[in-house]
């Protein structure tokens, strides 16, 4: 039996790469370089947004399991990656 948690960390994942084939797809449909920008610049919020769910999810479900130190090491490589993805 599969865990509540993986399930619904996978489902997002499944959910978000669908929602990046559809844009791919919606591109090509397009075949317009700066509307096939606009769907890309629309998966910017859609990637980042993924990651701080099934992140969230992930903690969520090992809450009881980490110390609160490494809580704070993970919310910090955290931060990190959403700086790097999300600075201009």
């Amino acid at each position: 039996m599969l865990n509540k948690i993986v399930l619904t960390m996978a489902s997002l994942r499944v959910l978000s790469g669908t929602i990046e084939i559809c844009a791919a797809l919606l591109m090509l449909r397009m075949n317009q370089i700066d509307k096939a920008l606009a769907v890309n610049a629309s998966l910017a919020l859609v990637g980042p947004l993924i990651l701080i769910t099934t992140t969230t999810i992930g903690l969520v479900g090992m809450s009881d399991k980490l110390s609160f130190e490494k809580l704070a090491w993970i919310v910090g490589g955290v931060a990190c990656l959403l700086i790097g993805i999300l600075k201009e």
